[in-house]
């Protein structure tokens, strides 16, 4: 492998210091040397980065990429946005005990079919070739991929569970003490094998898949706090992390068990990265409390080591009908989600039945009407609910009116309502929409019936997509720079088809090029250098020695690229389903991987795929 040079680049070393101007000599997947003018080899690749930024790989540190690695190795989605580090194995889930497959259950499916809204035709050809059956198998098989950047595995506490308890005793009955102390020994052997860290999961919409099982919620969510304790003394004093996401509607819950970060009460911290620190648009307190909690678990008095993540821009995301990320937060909407996606026949025997629509009704109008508490709650923003329930919110993607797309539903509900004031003959906009409102019953009264029949019309053909928190970017930007948060929750590999997040990186650094290139080289450091340190990984700095996995970042494009007009709905053969993606055209000029050129001016490197860039990295 021929030497590299960068040459004349805006280098950022990821330690936060001001960007220089400097030649980079890359040798046997080594930065061997930095400076001005440095002599090369006579077949050294010579490659002229003047007006651009040279940073260190950037890191992903809250993925569910476990899967499309398994498919597509390379992972292409990563590597073309500037990402050569990926954490996997978050929220409890994963495969780090191979698909799992006995007794006729199938944990693979039944844990990541509703909790990521992954197709089942993806989950299933993932299943079949996960035939490992230990945490060091799984590392192997790994190792043995063609990897396009480097991964990090976290060990899921729901796999492990099941692969104590087996999946249906997992979600039904306490462990035994014998399974307990089984637990441990094979945390213990995790960590000894160089996982990151444990995950878990407390979020109340997060349920199992499959019959019989589909209003059980993830086996980790069936675990008392003892267990957590104790299988995170040895995370703890391994000094590796843990990764989970709160029980939204129980602080003290959530209290309780986030003091397990606390070297006062335990007498050694416990590195705790938490889901996630967002201004909720229905709930302005949320992010709010997340910070205070964060400030009081990191103070001098409880001695924590814990930080939230938080997302890089407006939470969109994309519903198909009413199968949305958070639909199962809903008990009415959660009806409508157990059910295969292809079950339209289902779905509409319950959209038409009376008591499910009464229930429907009563919760999409709680507290926008009347005088009541939960009125003044959602007057002043205080709502428990994620989604808005307002029609105002939910702009239109396709539906069988073309006219309706990049328009609110409240648009044609308020149409229907001139229409019918003016005695059918006036509002409609086209014979089309006529003669949907025609079909219209007189009883749709309110938007609440409006968006129940559309969703009895048109089912899944009604793709709509809302941003449910960060709308606010002077709160974002307060969110993204804070001492008590790190960028992250990005979710990529997860609901294919419903967020966009590979590009989250790219969102951080665009924002902080708006203040300057000080904020930039902040912003670079808490993308590399911090959380390599956090999660205890040798990546993400600049420096003679250091591993050689770096990006090239166009300034100027990255100034004009508008992140909410990029998103698009794709068919990724190598998955065989649609997938929305971000690809900001232009912005990440070259990614390197291991000292090899794997992203070049728009163009994967022909060996993709097929050939080993990056690799699995042991937490140190």
């Amino acid at each position: 492998m021929p030497e590299t040079v960068y040459r004349n680049a805006h280098l950022f070393d990821g330690l936060g210091t001001a960007p220089v101007e400097s030649d980079i000599l890359i040798r046997d997947g080594l930065v061997v040397a930095i400076g001005k003018a440095l002599p090369v080899s006579g077949d050294a690749v010579d490659i002229d980065c003047r007006g651009l930024w040279l940073l260190p790989g950037m890191l992903d540190i809250h993925t569910h990429l476990d899967l499309e690695v398994e498919l597509t190795p390379g992972l292409p989605e990563v590597v073309r946005h500037g990402t050569t580090t990926v954490l996997i194995g978050n929220c409890s889930i994963g495969v780090s005990y191979g698909n799992q497959r006995r007794n006729g259950e199938d944990p693979i499916v039944d844990c990541f079919a509703r909790v990521e809204n992954i197709p089942r035709v993806v989950l299933e050809k993932v299943a079949e070739q996960c035939t490992w059956d230990s945490s060091s198998a799984y590392l192997d098989h790994l190792r043995a991929l063609p990897l396009g950047v480097n991964v990090a595995p976290f060990l899921p506490h729901s796999m492990l569970r099941i692969e104590v308890m087996g999946l249906k005793e997992s979600v039904s009955r306490k462990p035994t003490s014998a399974e307990l102390r089984k637990m441990e020994r094979l945390v213990e052997t995790a960590m000894q094998e160089g996982y990151v860290g444990l995950s878990t999961d407390a979020l109340p919409f997060h349920f199992l898949a499959n019959a019989p099982h589909k209003k059980s919620k993830i086996p980790t969510q069936y675990a008392a706090f003892s267990e957590l304790k104790q299988l995170l003394s040895v995370v703890r004093r391994f000094g590796r992390v843990w990764q989970a996401t709160p029980p939204k509607d129980d602080i003290v819950a959530a209290v309780r068990g986030f003091l397990l970060t606390s070297r006062r009460l335990y007498r050694r911290a416990l590195k705790t990265s938490v889901l996630a620190a967002l201004d909720l648009r229905t709930n302005q307190s949320a992010y709010r409390l997340c910070l205070l909690l964060a400030h009081i678990l990191n103070s001098k008095l409880l001695g924590g080591h814990f930080h939230f993540q938080a997302l890089s821009g407006p939470f969109r995301i994309w519903s198909d009908g009413a199968i949305n990320p958070v639909a199962d937060e809903l008990p009415e909407l959660r009806a409508l989600n157990e059910l295969e996606l292809d079950d339209r026949e289902g779905r509409l025997r319950i959209l038409n039945d009376p008591q499910w629509e009464r229930d429907f009704c009563r919760m999409w109008m709680k507290g926008r009407k009347g005088f009541s508490p939960a009125r003044l709650l959602h007057w002043l923003r205080l709502d428990h609910i994620v989604l808005s329930r307002s029609l105002a919110d939910m702009n239109v993607v396709e539906c069988p009116l073309p006219h309706w797309s990049g328009k609110t539903l409240q648009e044609p509900y308020r149409r229907l309502k001139l229409w019918r004031v003016y005695g059918r003959c006036y509002g409609a906009q086209s014979a089309a929409e006529e003669t949907l409102f025609r079909k219209v019953p007189a009883s749709v009264k309110d938007d609440a019936r409006f968006l129940l029949f559309l969703l009895r019309e048109w089912d899944t053909a009604l793709r709509w997509e809302t941003a449910i928190a960060n709308n606010d970017p002077d709160i974002l930007r307060h969110l993204l720079f804070h001492p008590m948060t790190l960028p992250g929750f990005n979710d990529s590999g997860a609901h294919l088809a419903n967020i966009a997040f590979y590009d989250g990186n790219l969102r951080t650094l665009k924002i902080a090029q708006e203040e300057g290139l000080t904020r930039v080289a902040e912003s670079v450091m808490r993308l590399t250098s911090v959380p390599a340190r956090f999660f205890g990984l040798d990546v993400g700095v600049i420096r003679v020695g250091a591993r050689a996995d770096l990006c090239v970042l166009d300034p100027e494009a990255l100034r004009m690229w508008n992140p909410e007009q990029t998103c698009e709905l794709l068919v990724r053969p190598e998955l065989g389903c649609r997938a929305m993606v971000n690809r900001p055209a232009g912005v990440v000029r070259e990614v390197m991987v291991s000292g090899r050129r794997v992203w070049v001016e728009g163009s994967y490197a022909d060996d993709l795929g097929k050939a080993s860039y990056g690799t699995v990295l042991r937490a140190l």
